[in-house]
């Protein structure tokens, strides 16, 4: 009995999302604390002031993901993703760019650079949990309104579209999928646009993601940009 009690403890252990704080402002971290925290399934692991910190703490303690802020001290949250997202040791580690405005300047940048997706500093709580829990479980973290709005806002400014490293090897229903997760579609969305399972719809994303050696979801969303795939004038 006693262990079967330990393996179920371990188990939930193992299931508990470790994130690292990474702002500049106490009040915010704080803040983020105390929401994480009080969730059964999320643990906050650690706390860093600056980008520096930031890094030392995720190579350390090698967490699931980092809510991360963009404007900080010592070295930026723009910087200190590049340098995790770019240590393929530290390849499980996704990261969440935050800020205090939606129209950032660094936004698009951001997630080229590998960060997994966006949020701003007065995100709805719930939309915080859901976040946290979707990027760590490789499901998309922007909302439908940021990345249709966002995404395109910044994809526009981009350089003109070339072909992507690999996009030739994919077939035309992953062309397609690729597309529709572009625009901002779900799976679950993808697979009803096509008749189709939630589950094969994952599979084609996933599969696209392996052949262009996306990092995530959200890096195939800005793939799907810079390769042509889908131009800022579709989303409406």
């Amino acid at each position: 009995m006693n262990e079967t009690r330990e393996a179920t403890a371990a188990t939930e252990e193992a299931q508990v999302i470790r994130v690292v704080l990474a702002d500049d402002q106490m009040l915010v971290r704080a803040g983020f604390r105390a929401l994480l925290d009080a969730q059964p399934d999320i643990a906050v692991a650690g706390e860093a002031a600056d980008g520096e910190e930031a890094l030392a703490l995720v190579c350390e303690l090698r967490p699931d993901t980092v809510l991360m802020d963009i404007r900080m001290p010592v070295l930026d949250g723009l910087a200190a993703t590049r340098r995790i997202t770019g240590d393929p040791a530290l390849a499980d580690v996704k990261v969440i760019m935050l800020t205090t405005f939606e129209l950032d300047e660094y936004v698009f940048e951001a997630i080229r650079s590998g960060a997994s997706g966006f949020l701003v500093k007065d995100t709805e709580p719930e939309e915080l949990l859901r976040a946290v829990r979707a990027v760590v479980h490789g499901d998309a973290l922007l909302s439908p309104s940021v990345t249709r709005r966002l995404i395109a806002e910044f994809a526009a400014r981009s350089k003109e579209p070339a072909e992507a490293p690999g996009l030739a090897e994919l077939t035309d229903r992953e062309r397609e999928v690729m597309t529709l997760v572009g625009i901002g579609l779900s799976n679950e969305e993808i697979a009803r646009r096509l008749v189709v399972s939630p589950l094969t719809a994952k599979t084609h994303v996933s599969r696209a993601m392996v052949k262009l050696g996306a990092r995530d979801r959200a890096q195939l969303v800005v793939l799907a940009y810079e390769s042509g795939l889908v131009r800022p004038g579709w989303l409406g």
